[in-house]
């Protein structure tokens, strides 16, 4: 779909950007791909691996989503746009919120104004679990965007600018991620554990970026594409990283949640399940469609009293599983495509 297309990432100096602009390059043939961030320094770094010269389909672009003329020039001719741009760090949120509500609550208003002056085919907002039943102004102003990009479905016709949202949790070998943390502590000889029975959702970068693309292909417009993906507990992550270290229990942070939650019991009523990801339904109509649809059969609806938590998940990572992860990581990990097969997903 991306063929002869022109996309545009914001925040695409981040780890997800940099793993998108591989993953594109290697797969596609876009017409133009436009690295949209406000960090010099960074799009520069970015430039000597993948510089235009041997890539003409790269643009590297200043500008920052809170600025709506800077965004009404750069989305013109844009057909794709992920919004992967954020303030992410739960503290730092907690510490300053004027900024933190700039970038993600008015900057969402501003990428969906100058997508809709501009006709962008569709564009897809990366959201977290904190979004979920949020506990800490970073989620609340994540589901905040959430909820204005899903709302801005009904501002066209469906043949008009399409917005959907993907919601996943801890990204394995993104700059945010506690491996490198733990890595670093651990010529200390002891890793600080927050809390013993902390659970999270993992997902490697590579299967970020793949399931995005999947929801991007089948997406309609307002929807929230959850991936079904593993829980490991961060013991467990600890062992498999330092297993000569012994654990000091720090306490939990605020804002922080003992155990993810990527869709709430109110969602599930409202939520499709399919074999590769759940699917969050705004537009009852829609939803109708992909409980009838489906290649390899339809989707079902989630049972009442159903909730997407690290803690009740079915699938889990062992200690070998996620030390062989975290060593593959430093090989550049390739996910299996075949996990997010959208076969079972209607068209």
């Amino acid at each position: 779909m991306f063929n002869n297309k022109t996309i545009l990432v914001t925040g695409g100096t981040g780890s997800f950007g940099k793993k998108f602009i591989q993953i594109v390059l290697a797969d596609y043939k876009p017409e133009k791909v436009i690295i949209f961030s406000r960090d010099e320094l960074k799009q520069f770094e970015m430039a000597q691996k993948w510089n235009p010269k041997k890539y003409p389909c790269l643009q590297y672009m200043i500008g920052d989503v809170r600025d709506a003329n800077r965004l009404g020039q750069v989305f013109k001719g844009v057909d794709y746009v992920i919004h992967a741009a954020a303030l992410k760090q739960v503290p730092t949120a907690e510490r300053n919120p004027e900024e933190c509500i700039k970038t993600n609550v008015l900057g969402a208003m501003n990428i969906i104004d100058a997508a809709l002056q501009n006709n962008v085919k569709k564009v897809v907002a990366l959201s977290t679990d904190k979004a979920c039943n949020p506990v800490n102004l970073y989620g609340a102003t994540k589901l905040c965007s959430d909820k204005l990009f899903l709302a801005a479905n009904v501002c066209g016709s469906p043949k008009d600018t399409q917005f959907l949202v993907v919601r996943y949790g801890n990204v394995l070998g993104s700059r945010g991620s506690v491996v490198p943390f733990f890595k670093e502590r651990a010529g200390t000889g002891i890793l600080p554990i927050t809390d013993i029975d902390m659970t999270r959702f993992w997902i490697t970068l590579d299967q970020a970026v793949h399931f995005v693309l999947m929801s991007l292909s089948r997406s309609k417009g307002g929807e929230i594409f959850v991936p079904r993906i593993p829980s490991m507990k961060i013991v467990d992550l600890a062992k498999a990283i330092a297993p000569q270290c012994r654990h000091e229990i720090s306490g939990i942070r605020p804002g922080e949640k003992v155990h993810e939650c990527l869709i709430s019991e109110d969602e599930a009523r409202h939520t499709i399940e399919f074999k590769s990801c759940y699917v969050v339904q705004t537009d009852p109509d829609l939803k109708r469609n992909l409980l009838g649809s489906g290649k390899s059969g339809a989707g079902k609806q989630c049972e009442t009293g159903f909730r997407y938590t690290s803690d009740s998940n079915g699938e889990w990572l062992t200690v070998d599983e996620l030390k062989a992860l975290v060593e593959k990581i430093a090989g550049d990990y390739e996910i299996e495509n075949s996990r997010w097969s959208t076969d079972d997903i209607p068209e």
